[in-house]
Formats: C-alpha cells, sequence, structure tokens
C-alpha cells in the first residue's frame, strides 16, 4: 500500500531523513504536505522535489517570502496555526511529526481527530501530554508509530509478543560527547564540545539534550506512554557504539535487541511501511567487521537528567510538561552562552521542586504549566 504522508519538520534532520526514505521506497510512499519554521530555500527545493501543492512556515516573514518564490498553486499557511490548517486540509494518511518543541501537539491532535497515523519523532508530545494523546488516539482508532530509533526498536521488538511478559525495556544511549569526562570538568564544558555528537547528526537542542542525558529522560516518559508500562520497567543502558538501538527483557529472562547502522531511515522506513518489511538501499550490518559492542551503566550522579525524568515520570500529570518546558529555557540559554553546562540540569530540578503538580491536567492547564515553568527558568 502506497501511504500518503505529511512531513511536519521538513526540513531538520528527521524531515530530511523521511525525504531520502520517500525517494528509496516510492511505491510505498508518496509525501503530499511539508512544513518547516524558517528554511524558505530546503523548503523550495523540496517543494520542486516533491511536488506538493500545500506548505506551512511557522515564522510570518519566511512564509511571506516563501509565497514569493514557490508556485502560484502551492498553498502556503503560516504560524502556528498553519501546522493545524495545513493538518486539517490535507489527505494525508500519516503525520510525520518532526517539531523540535511542543509546537507539534496542536497538530498531532489535530491529525488524531481527523483519522491519520502519528509517525511520531517529537518526543515533547508524548512527554507533556502523553495521556491526552494516547487517550485520543484510542479513542479514534489511530496508530501512533514511533520514528525515535530506540522506541522504534523496541516497538519492533515487542511485535507479536505478550506484553504482560515482558520484565524491562532497555533503551541504549550513546552517553553523549561527556560520557567520560570527570565530574569536576563539566562546568568548563562549552557549546561547541557539547554539540559533538559521537555518533548521530541531529539539530542543536536534542544534541545538548544527548550531551546532558536529558534526551534519554524524555524517552523514558514516552517509552512509559507509547508501551503502557510504569517507569520502574524502563531503564537506560549506555551503549556507545549505537548498533543496538534498544532491547526488551521478557519473564524468561530472554533478550530480543533490535540491531543495525546508526541512520534514522531505518525507523522512519519501518513507521511507514509498518507491519511490511520492505527492499531498500540502506547498508546492512557485517558482523564480521562489526566492531566489540560495549555496555555500561549511565553516570546518574554526575548526570542527573534520568533520575529527574523518572521522577517526573512516575509523578505524572503536569511534571513532566514542566520537565520538558524548563530544560528547553535551560538549553537555550547554555547555546546562547548565557549559563553553564551543568545549570541546565540544576535549573530543571529547581523548576519542578516549585511546582504544585497536577494529577490529570486538561490540555489547558498542561500549557499554563508549561508557560509557568518557562517563565520561572528564565529566572
Amino acid at each position: 500500500m502506497r501511504r500518503k504522508i505529511l512531513i511536519l519538520g521538513s526540513t531538520g534532520s528527521i524531515g530530511t531523513s523521511a525525504l531520502k526514505v520517500a525517494r528509496d521506497i516510492p511505491e510505498r510512499m508518496e509525501v503530499v504536505g511539508l512544513a518547516a519554521h524558517r528554511s524558505v530555500e530546503a523548503l523550495v527545493a523540496q517543494v520542486a522535489e516533491t511536488g506538493v501543492k500545500q506548505v506551512s512556515v511557522t515564522d510570518p516573514d519566511m512564509a511571506r517570502q516563501a509565497r514569493a518564490l514557490l508556485p502560484a498553486d502551492v498553498t502556503v499557511f503560516d504560524g502556528a496555526q498553519g501546522l493545524v490548517d495545513l493538518v486539517q486540509s490535507s489527505n494525508a494518511d500519516m503525520v510525520i511529526v518532526a517539531i523540535v518543541g511542543t509546537a507539534g501537539l496542536a497538530p498531532a491532535l489535530a491529525a488524531i481527530e481527523k483519522k491519520m497515523d502519528l509517525a511520531v519523532a517529537s518526543k515533547e508530545i508524548l512527554v507533556m501530554a502523553g495521556e491526552a494523546v494516547t487517550t485520543a488516539a484510542r479513542r479514534m482508532g489511530v496508530h501512533i508509530l514511533p520514528v525515535d530509533s530506540e522506541h522504534n526498536a523496541i516497538f519492533q521488538c515487542l511485535e507479536g509478543q505478550n506484553g504482560n511478559e515482558v520484565r524491562r525495556l532497555l533503551v541504549t544511549a550513546s552517553g553523549g560527547p561527556f560520557r567520560q569526562l570527570p565530574a569536576d570538568q563539566l562546568p568548563h564544558v562549552t557549546v561547541a564540545q557539547a554539540l559533538k555528537h559521537p555518533t548521530w547528526t541531529m539539530g542543536r537542542k536534542i544534541t545538548i539534550d544527548s550531551a546532558t542525558l536529558f534526551n534519554k529522560g524524555l524517552e523514558m516518559i514516552e517509552a512509559r506512554w507509547l508501551f503502557d508500562v510504569p517507569m520502574s520497567k524502563i531503564e537506560v543502558v549506555v551503549h556507545p557504539q549505537s548498533i543496538v538501538h534498544s532491547m526488551v527483557e521478557f519473564m524468561d529472562n530472554s533478550v530480543i535487541a533490535q540491531l543495525s547502522h546508526s541512520d534514522m531511515c531505518f525507523p522512519i522506513q519501518y513507521a511507514v511501511t509498518w507491519p511490511e518489511r520492505v527492499p531498500n538501499s540502506l547498508p546492512p550490518l557485517d558482523f564480521a567487521k562489526l566492531a566489540a559492542l560495549h555496555f555500561e551503566a549511565p553516570r546518574t550522579a554526575d548526570f542527573p537528567a534520568l533520575d529527574l525524568a523518572r521522577h517526573a515520570g512516575t509523578v505524572g500529570g503536569s511534571l513532566p510538561a514542566v520537565l520538558n518546558a524548563a530544560n528547553e529555557v535551560a538549553v537555550e540559554a547554555f547555546l546562547n552562552g548565557r549559563t553553564t553546562f551543568p545549570a541546565i540540569w540544576i535549573t530543571v530540578e529547581r523548576v519542578m521542586s516549585r511546582h504544585l503538580t497536577i494529577a490529570h491536567p486538561t490540555l489547558a492547564e498542561l500549557i499554563d504549566a508549561d508557560a509557568w515553568a518557562r517563565a520561572d527558568a528564565r529566572q
């Protein structure tokens, strides 16, 4: 079956990988809409390649430039509402949500209401509003398919298995660029050093999250909602080679793992073609040439992000949204040279400690909690 795909965040690393997959398996994937924030030149080139007739540019000034550069028959939506308008006017079967931050929440909910499947690459959607999103998806009979390599790996490992027999979900982490850096040197880390990820090429925000391990903390909370398991059954293990993308341990002590090269095209393709697998041009693993695979425990004392995320995910309610919002503000401050690397998790912990958690928040309450946390973090 050829699926019609809408890509939100098409000019970012996930979006460009999704377009690569579309070129690789055109008989299974047709791109029908694109959305970007400011990268108009890249978006114009993508429109020329795909022939889509609908796009969204959230920055209003750049949207005006896009209208001037694109053919007259291409509709350009703008602003935050433009993402929702694009979804609501699209004939897509699936929406790939690859927008950094919480901006993907409203279009994701709009897609669910139109009974479009979601391929989720934006962790913040399920971290901030996992209960609301998964409840809406069940109500509308919509599939939520993970695009993150770790969650996609767990999804594959659980195929055909009895969920009641799962003992642990083991989320792998590269450990980031400071895996072996002594703790007393962390306050002196520079932005340039933090942006040098040892395995993946990603956007700036997610690369910093990988360095602090907040990326894995967010993934733990995301896994809790994707796979309907308590936080106590989710653990992180450091695997620097990033060949094993995650594992599932069952009650009989057997472990199933998913392995591939570090290329986001693998999980994107599986999300698009699920429940089928199709050939592609991606490189297979050559086990005879594969380097040794190493595993180790994360340094939670030196990188507290995992413990903060576990606490937020266990308490639930509005606290994960507060963790996520405070982290976004702290990461931005670090990237702009206004704070130190350890101040990221120190800020998050302080904001979380001052928040009065709402047990089962409405979307409006989640938005308010997000706004409160951002303001508090900036102080």
